[in-house]
């Protein structure tokens, strides 16, 4: 329920915050040399699609820390990218794929278990 509320609230908002929630922020980088060494640009280096970029990062991390509560915050707090506050709150909401898999391992065998008891009626 959570999941779809950030979702829906980040996707009302504009498109391309959720493109920056699931793909991430890409670092500005300046390129040096003929070997193509990258190198992370300072601040006074971004240029306005750097900025644009950097902000879209910020409007949705915004939306997603103003739609949690105060316990959600204690496991995103020091996340710098919405990618990864967006990562953090699935894994606590839903588990990893591990506990996900054992769940559904877990209720199918209760399922294929499940009988009546002798002192139950219909």
């Amino acid at each position: 329920m959570v999941r779809e509320k950030h979702e829906c609230m980040i996707i009302s908002e504009d498109s391309e915050l959720w493109d920056v929630t699931c793909d991430g922020l890409s670092v500005p980088i300046n390129i040096i040399g003929e070997e193509i060494v990258t190198v992370p640009k300072t601040r006074t280096e971004y240029n306005d699609i750097d900025r644009k970029a950097i902000e879209k990062n910020f409007r949705a991390k915004k939306i997603l820390v103003c739609g949690i509560g105060p316990d959600e915050y204690n496991h995103i707090f020091a996340c710098q990218y919405a990618k990864k506050i967006w990562e953090a709150l699935q894994t606590a909401h839903e588990g990893t794929t591990q506990v996900k898999q054992s769940k559904i391992d877990m209720l199918t065998t209760e399922y294929e278990f499940f009988k009546m008891k002798e002192d139950e009626s219909i």
